[in-house]
């Protein structure tokens, strides 16, 4: 199969976690860039919509990462890997699922595309893995990385797994991502702005009960979408083995500034910072440049503009606190369907 050349669209994209919340920004992206793109998710979430799926339609297949085979994958140039179980709670709450999943099960679908004959191989991993950084400095992708959570560790794990698989036909990249933002209509309300904006428009309060001090950078799914574009398009020698941090500068904000921002976007909230769980040990403040230099990526959103979109589709599709707390929180959507007997304890959907 012939690398596509740097640039160009055109490639037959295999796009995992497509129905999840950065899937579905990003299946439309992927295919408004000219890339054919095939969706592939075990559909834990495809009910999480909020207002309906106003989303380009993409062909999928209905199926366990865990039970991908080489079949699937044939006939790709490119996999863009975004299926996880994105949640540190649940991460800590079933830690060996998670390692299964999001570690054993990606690395496993990266040796499998190799033999497939795919090329190009992008990988969702996280700024989360540089975890604590002593210090004000910001961190590149050169920096130590300190894990904290087992989703963050089972992302590097998979980074360093991919290293070793890399050669002249496969290239895979990871693409750091700060914590994400921003409207998607599979919405998810456990990630920090998406959350303190949906409390606001419900409450009237955004509350953080940390101390306010950590340092979070953050990206708006768009851009992250964006940025994998540009890491398709990229020449080989670019991307191989490398890892890119995506975000903006811009957006390296305390919790307690984020909070600030969203009390701006919903007139007539208040702020309450509480304390009560002390000092987040994760804290750092990330250099983008690599990716701005080396990809041509450069994030456009900010936080104010993603608070104020946020706020604007919470109202217009008519968020409840019931969605807000059951429906868009991953933790409680995966209990809920193992109670219901939807799922078994490996976090398989029964009868499938």
């Amino acid at each position: 199969m012939a690398e596509q050349r740097p640039g160009g669209a055109g490639m037959r994209v295999l796009l995992t976690g497509h129905q999840g919340y950065l899937g579905t920004v990003m299946a439309p992206i992927l295919t408004a860039a000219g890339h054919d793109v095939t969706g592939l998710d075990s559909g834990l979430f495809a009910d999480c919509v909020l207002g309906g799926l106003d989303v380009a339609d993409v062909p999928g297949l209905a199926k366990d990462l865990r039970d991908v085979t080489v079949a699937d994958l044939a006939g790709f140039d490119a996999v863009v890997h975004m299926a996880a179980l994105s949640n540190d709670p649940l991460g800590s709450l079933a830690p060996q699922i998670t390692y299964d999943i999001n570690h054993h099960a990606s690395t496993r679908l990266a040796r499998l595309a190799k033999e497939a004959g795919v090329r190009r191989f992008v990988y969702a991993s996280t700024c989360s893995v540089y975890g604590a950084q002593p210090g004000d400095d910001l961190v590149d992708e050169d920096a130590p990385l300190k894990p904290v959570t087992p989703y963050a560790v089972s992302k590097v794990r998979v980074e360093d797994d991919l290293v070793a698989l890399a050669d002249t036909d496969f290239v895979p990249v990871a693409m750091r991502n700060a914590t994400a933002f921003g409207f998607s209509p599979r919405l998810r309300a456990d990630i920090v702005l998406n959350n303190l904006v949906g409390r606001a428009i419900l409450t009237g309060k955004v509350t953080v009960l940390s101390d306010g001090t950590p340092w979070r950078p953050l990206a708006h799914a768009e851009d992250i979408a964006r940025a994998v574009v540009a890491a398709l398009a990229a020449p080989a020698d670019v991307v191989r083995a490398r890892a890119f941090n995506v975000g903006s500068e811009r957006n390296n904000r305390t919790v307690a500034e984020i909070a600030q921002a969203v009390v701006d976007a919903v007139p007539g909230s208040v702020l309450e910072i509480t304390g009560e769980t002390g000092n987040d040990p994760r804290s750092y403040r990330v250099d983008f440049t690599r990716a701005r230099t080396e990809l041509g990526f450069e994030a456009t959103w900010s936080i104010p503009d993603g608070a104020a979109q946020l706020a604007e589709e919470f109202r217009n599709r008519g968020l409840t606190q019931h969605d807000f707390d059951q429906r868009f929180t991953r933790l409680a959507v995966l209990q809920a369907r193992q109670a219901a007997g939807e799922l078994d304890e490996r976090m398989r959907v029964v009868g499938r």
